[in-house]
């Protein structure tokens, strides 16, 4: 009997093994002969040139010795700048830190809690909020930095870091409910169920269950809420008072012209949000195959 049952799960597998290798050789050939996949690669060719290209500009020219466009020799100097002769803008980036993570740390919080009330709640209104949810998200980015320059000032709110904190919350919120609820909706809710037979309280069932499962989500939108932070312009603009975060501080410089110092800066930014990247996703991935 037990020789028998080796035998047939012995020609299973080779049989899942024929037709997984049937399943890939039926892929190349439709990739060989199918014309779109071709003009695909292209136009992704294309779009990878038309982002990256830029910021190989920028990394080349913050090796330039000189200030002008015109490539005269590799120095360090603008690094040298960065580092040792540049407080202001070093000052402008911790601001822009303070915010983006103070405002994606309470977004990512409140837009977790909401998402997870709205999916598996049902209460007066619930349509109504899902619809305005999303509003910030789509009303043009002037009009939201007008409506909460109104709304504080009407409070008599002193316009600063709390306030710019603030409005990067209110904008960041949405993406944050968006990201969760996708996780949310594909919740498996028979391990609620478990938890709950097992003796888990709600508040345990939350911590010990939910919150791990949903886990990709919540980080997910946790740093987009900080990359939507740090780029913000237009509406930092309108509540800042006096504070300069790191993108007024840029452009107050470049109106009276470019420095190849925000070059040396754009560089070191991309090699920190680069390593960030890689280790979240390696950390994601991880996560996700222990839960």
């Amino acid at each position: 009997m037990e020789f028998l049952t080796s035998l047939i799960v012995h020609k299973l597998h080779k049989k899942n093994i024929k037709n997984s290798e049937n399943a890939r050789h039926a892929k190349r050939s439709w990739k060989k002969r199918n014309p779109v996949v071709s003009s695909s690669k292209t136009v992704l060719l294309f779009t990878l040139a038309f982002l990256y290209i830029p910021l190989f500009v920028i990394i080349f020219y913050s090796f330039n010795k000189s200030e002008g466009s015109h490539f005269t020799g590799l120095s360090f100097r603008w690094y040298e700048e960065l580092f040792l002769h540049s407080g202001n803008l070093w000052m402008s980036l911790l601001y822009s830190a303070i915010v983006a993570l103070s405002s994606a740390f309470i977004a990512t919080i409140l837009g977790s809690l909401a998402a997870i009330g709205i999916s598996w709640y049902k209460f007066f209104g619930k349509g109504y909020i899902q619809s305005i949810s999303f509003l910030p998200m789509i009303l043009p980015e002037v009009i939201m930095g007008v409506s909460l320059l109104i709304f504080l000032s009407g409070i008599n709110m002193d316009l600063g870091l709390g306030t710019i904190i603030i409005a990067h919350t209110t904008f960041c919120l949405p993406f944050v409910y968006l990201m969760v609820s996708s996780r949310v909706d594909n919740f498996d809710y028979s391990i609620i169920e478990a938890s709950h037979d097992l003796g888990a309280t709600e508040t345990e069932t939350l911590f010990k269950v939910i919150i791990p499962a949903i886990m990709p989500g919540i980080m997910s939108g946790f740093m987009m809420s900080i990359t939507l932070s740090i780029e913000d312009f237009v509406i930092t603009s309108l509540v800042n008072g006096n504070i300069e975060t790191l993108p007024i501080f840029v452009y107050n410089m470049i109106r009276h012209g470019v420095s190849p110092v925000i070059n040396a800066l754009s560089f070191v930014l991309i090699l920190g949000i680069g390593a960030i990247a890689i280790l979240l996703r390696k950390g994601l991935k991880s996560f996700a195959a222990a839960h």
